[in-house]
């Protein structure tokens, strides 16, 4: 896997512990870039201190349940996904505009006591997510594309069909998946996955719910 600049190859290549961004509904994984508006002081430091080391980030929701722990914090979901810092932009206003590109799925081990402002976690990836292309033949392309076209005409949404048609299956699948307009829970599902097979059987299948709820006109949305 390559993210920017570096490669990643096996697990050995990450650090043991890496900063975390809990952050609702935010999905990002293996391959996909996120856009993130970064102003709260605590990840304006988290940010310093990135830039200056491996500039990797893991991108992780809070536990859905709403757990809290005895100081307030958001318990934290168990699995994640790391990300690299690969572009940066100062505001002039005290934020920062970062991008992060998706590189492979962690687990918690737990997390570390630190005296930072932010939280820091030792991991497990899942080294599986360095080469996405061995799960990638696997995918039912047609099926996935079905959805998606049937999502996007009863949305009234228009897609560049162009650049859709030569995504390959691995990063078409994952791209879909962070672009879907759902929740915390269906984000949650499409991340652990255990493959990519399953994140688009999983995907199809939270669409076609949504487009029959839609379709019957009762039911509570997803997003």
């Amino acid at each position: 896997m390559q993210a920017g600049n570096a490669h990643y190859r096996s697990p050995t290549d990450f650090p043991s512990i890496v900063p975390v961004f809990p952050l609702s509904a935010a999905l990002l994984l293996p391959g996909g870039r996120m856009p993130l508006n970064v102003f709260e002081p605590r990840y304006i430091e988290m940010i310093d201190q990135v830039l200056s080391s491996d500039r990797l980030i893991g991108m992780i929701q809070p536990r859905l349940d709403g757990g809290l722990r005895a100081d307030g914090e958001p318990e934290l979901c168990e699995v994640g996904c790391l990300g690299r810092l690969t572009s940066f932009t100062e505001t002039g206003d005290g934020r920062y505009l970062i991008s992060l590109q998706g590189i492979c799925r962690f687990r918690i081990v737990e997390e570390v006591v630190s005296r930072e402002p932010f939280r820091r976690c030792s991991m497990m990836v899942f080294a599986g997510d360095l080469d996405l292309e061995r799960e990638a033949a696997e995918v039912d392309r047609d099926a996935l594309l079905k959805a998606f076209r049937s999502y996007l005409k009863a949305n009234e949404l228009e897609a560049d069909w162009e650049s859709i048609s030569r995504a390959e299956n691995a990063m078409l699948v994952n791209a879909l998946s962070m672009m879907a307009p759902y929740g915390a829970v269906e984000k949650q599902a499409l991340l652990e996955a255990p493959d990519l097979r399953t994140r688009a059987e999983t995907l199809i299948a939270i669409t076609e719910m949504e487009l029959a709820r839609d379709s019957d006109g009762f039911g509570t949305s997803l997003q």
